[in-house]
């Protein structure tokens, strides 16, 4: 073997090898925290009004609100209430301080007709919600517009990263108005959309948010790594990453319809148990089969040529593939029955979700191939290292999240 490739397969090793590492060292905290969803509902209101329904993350919303407007006396009832998980009393809290409540939001988050700003009031108290186990305040805002045209734009800044308490907030919007429905999402590289957009920009929006969210997940990357380290042919990784796609289309399917409706609480646990039975998978036929793991077994008939070992493990995937499905139809607020609005636009953000998976595939799994021909040995170290390195990363985040629930 020529100098060469062996510098080039040390190389690749090391780099796959650092690239888990650094995954696995920005530890659990980044795959679902740090970070804050706001959702807005905008439809007609009273009169000639617009009406905004903001759902905002509670104990977020009082920090960011009582520093923001220096009300030391929210920032206590409000995290008291927050501590002793009372609901009524979160509302409470918000609503005997809503001038600095109010405020926040009207200086972060706009609605305009016309190219001029609508002035916003409060309609009744604040509420208080669930999203994702998380409790989220509920305010209604009606906007009076000076000028009403056929469209208006709608800006957020709301928890900025410039604050230091989340970062890339995104906020999701469905709207019915002007004779027009639809949804976006803005986060602060596009702060802003109006409600005359053309579909294509609409596309495009939720295609970027899924390719992001796949990404910044490291859950998603981690999981995505086992399928790669596992598979023993491009055939395989494609279709279980497929597989796993056409997973999350069911449970989208399911909770647009209200069918399915499962806490996160149960959720996020066998999400962090998927991740650790696929990678142990690959371990479990290192242990048993040595150097002929990624050899075929008795091999399947068909098109796709997969073995019994293969489908196993697609079908296994398939399943796990529902349950991180309901994690992604969770993020984007598809908690309702018949939430056809966003249905479309969760579609499209699955598809940007996969190709993003596929391009990560076609990038990792070639050098791997490359280790495998050229030193075996080598190979399997790599996928039996990347492996290793997951399933424990999984267990460790499964035990964090079960004793979190």
């Amino acid at each position: 073997m020529s100098t060469r490739v062996r510098r080039a397969a040390v190389a690749t090793v090391v780099g796959v090898i650092a690239a888990v590492s650094v995954v696995l060292s920005a530890g659990p905290a980044l795959a679902h925290g740090f970070t804050s969803t706001v959702y807005v509902h905008v439809t007609e209101g009273d009169g000639e009004r617009v009406r905004t329904k903001l759902e905002l993350e509670y104990d977020l919303y009082v920090v960011s609100a009582a520093d923001y407007q220096r009300d030391d006396p929210l920032f206590r009832t409000g995290i008291a209430a927050f501590d002793a998980g009372d609901t009524a009393g979160q509302a409470a809290a918000l609503t005997a301080h809503a001038k600095s409540a109010v405020g926040y939001v009207a200086e972060r988050f706009s609605v305009t007709s016309g190219g001029r700003p609508c002035t916003p009031s409060q309609v009744g108290d604040f509420t208080m919600g669930e999203r994702e186990d998380v409790p989220y305040a509920e305010l209604l805002l009606d906007w009076a517009c000076a000028e009403r045209g056929d469209e208006h734009e709608v800006r957020s800044a709301l928890f900025p990263d410039a604050e230091g308490y989340v970062k890339g907030t995104k906020t999701i919007v469905t709207y019915d108005i002007d004779g027009r429905s639809g949804s976006a999402a803005l986060d602060a590289g596009r702060p802003s959309f109006s409600t005359g957009q053309a579909w294509y920009e609409r596309f495009w929006e939720f295609f970027h948010l899924g390719g992001e969210h796949l990404l910044t997940g490291i859950d998603h990357i981690l999981f995505l790594l086992a399928l790669i380290a596992g598979s023993r042919r491009l055939r395989e990784v494609v279709l279980a990453a497929t597989s796993f796609t056409l997973a999350h289309s069911v449970t989208f399917m399911l909770a647009a319809l209200g069918l399915v409706d499962v806490p996160a609480s149960i959720v996020e646990p066998v999400i962090a148990l998927s991740i650790a039975v696929v990678a142990g998978w690959h371990l479990w036929r290192l242990w048993r089969r040595g150097d002929h793991a990624a050899d075929l077994e008795t091999p399947g008939g068909g098109h796709f040529r997969l073995d019994r070992a293969g489908w196993t493990r697609l079908g296994v995937v398939f399943c796990f593939g529902l349950v991180h499905g309901l994690g992604f139809a969770s993020a984007l607020g598809i908690n309702e029955a018949w939430s056809w609005t966003l249905l479309w636009s969760l579609l499209v953000f699955n598809v940007g979700l996969e190709a993003v998976q596929l391009a990560i595939i076609a990038v990792v799994f070639p050098l791997l191939v490359v280790l495998r021909h050229r030193i075996p040995k080598v190979g399997l170290w790599a996928t039996g290292a990347i492996s290793a390195g997951v399933s424990v990363m999984g267990l460790i985040w499964f035990v964090q999240r079960v004793l979190e629930s």
